[in-house]
């Protein structure tokens, strides 16, 4: 056979004619008027042989630019993090990547066992009662969460900072225009949302206030005085959350978050050009029978032998539809196996001196900007980000940069007019300092 990656040969497609009684494939067709059949040949390449083809797609792949050819600053919501070789072990076999949704319990234990330590962990990073079975990314977590606090409040008006991440922005209004509900930006102030401002907007009409801990800039957001504004109007705070700063920042469940939501792709998940990814929901004791997705369960049977199940299911799969939590019928299981094994592998020691690392390197590259007589942005208490601001358009920048092998930091002009020539520079564990010099000397010198 000609080309192995076509499975069908001459013989199976004999047998099939043979089986429908027909014999070729254009008396097969033999209906279908020959005036309105295609005559001439397709615009496309001639067939290749499985080995040419490879050769062709091997060449075309070396012309991207990625985190394994290329020194990456590039942040905005996907990080190039460390991750434990044994992650991408754990999830090659079979019986996770080939497994699909748990429902006869007595043959997906394991399944079901790696979903509720991942629930476990997030529930003990982000200080929350309970966290669900995964979501499909950050974005979908936030504005779930934002229908949740309207759904339990029955109001219909949601406040968000200025300075939550603008795609995540974005799929918050798509959601909230389907239900209604009315969204209102809070401006910020120094990179942080602007406390004032948030007090003159909150009133009984609010459902939520959403926040991001560390927020679109890195900066560190003030959430038990937010947190407080916020629930003096009897609304519920929603925090977006980078789990991995929750190694060493106080979280947000211990800050007064009712629904703490993020994305885990900072633990064991490559960037893969934005997705996909895993989102994490977590709530307090008092939200349990309003979160979407699915929960997992730790019991015993008959024998008193511990087991894991399927519980609290509110979802339109189980009950009527105008009654579910969420229509969302999926969860990232591979993927947040992949973040459970990530955290496990690195463990709390771990993962608080991985969070740790990112503020010490993201100072350091701080510092070594302004030496070179750059302007940072904002000066506040910040993680894995800063702002640069540069005197030519980052963009143009970036071009450069890519031409020396480096991955420059985003264009937060792209989002916001008024931040025209400031880059979003990330820094995360795995930079050098002479990576991070080399940023520095090489943005310097469009900077002069």
């Amino acid at each position: 056979m000609k080309h192995r990656y076509l499975p069908m040969t001459e013989q199976d497609k004999k047998e099939m004619l043979d089986r429908i009684g027909v014999a070729s494939i254009d008396e097969l067709f033999s209906d279908i008027p020959e005036k309105v059949r295609f005559q001439g040949l397709y615009n496309i390449k001639e067939a290749k042989s499985e080995a040419a083809l490879a050769k062709e797609l091997t060449e075309l792949a070396a012309n991207n630019a990625d985190t394994a050819s290329h020194v990456s600053f590039l942040g905005a919501g996907v990080y190039n993090h460390y991750k434990p070789i044994i992650v991408d072990h754990v999830i090659s076999r079979s019986e996770f990547y080939t497994a699909y949704t748990p429902y006869q319990p007595e043959i997906s234990q394991g399944e079901l066992q790696a979903i509720f330590e991942f629930q476990t962990m997030i529930a003990e990073l982000t200080g929350m009662d309970l966290a669900n079975s995964s979501m499909y990314d950050g974005g979908t977590a936030l504005a779930e969460a934002g229908m949740l606090a309207a759904g339990h409040t029955r109001r219909k008006k949601l406040l968000v900072s200025g300075a939550v991440h603008p795609e995540y922005k974005d799929v918050v209004k798509t959601y909230a225009d389907g239900q209604s509900i009315e969204i209102v930006s809070v401006p910020t102030k120094d990179g942080k949302t602007d406390i004032d401002a948030l007090k003159g907007l909150v009133d009984d009409t609010t459902a939520g206030v959403i926040v991001q801990y560390p927020n679109f800039f890195g900066q560190i957001e003030d959430l038990q005085t937010i947190g407080e504004i916020t629930h003096e109007s009897k609304g519920l705070m929603i925090v977006s959350a980078n789990p991995l700063s929750l190694g060493i920042l106080t979280p947000p469940g211990k800050l007064g978050a009712d629904i703490t939501v993020g994305d885990a792709q900072v633990f064991g998940i490559a960037e893969a050009f934005g997705g996909p990814h895993c989102g994490f929901f977590a709530v307090t004791n008092k939200l349990m029978r309003k979160v979407p997705g699915r929960l997992v369960g730790e019991t015993v049977d008959q024998e008193g032998r511990r087991g894991y199940v399927l519980t609290l299911q509110a979802r339109e799969q189980h009950i009527r539809r105008d009654k579910a939590t969420s229509n969302i019928c999926s969860n990232q299981a591979l993927l947040a196996l992949a973040a459970s094994v990530a955290m496990t592998a690195l463990g709390k020691q771990g993962v608080q001196e991985m969070a740790k690392q990112n503020i010490v390197k993201t100072r350091y590259a701080k510092n070594a900007f302004e030496a070179a007589g750059f302007e940072i942005a904002y000066n506040g208490a910040h993680f894995n980000e800063i702002v640069v601001k540069t005197k030519k358009c980052v963009t143009e920048i970036n071009k450069g940069l890519l031409e020396k092998g480096i991955i420059g930091g985003f264009d937060l002009g792209r989002v916001d007019p008024e931040l025209a020539n400031h880059a979003l520079i990330a820094v995360t564990e795995i930079r050098t300092k002479e990576e991070i010099d080399a940023l520095v000397a090489e943005m310097g010198a469009y900077n002069a």
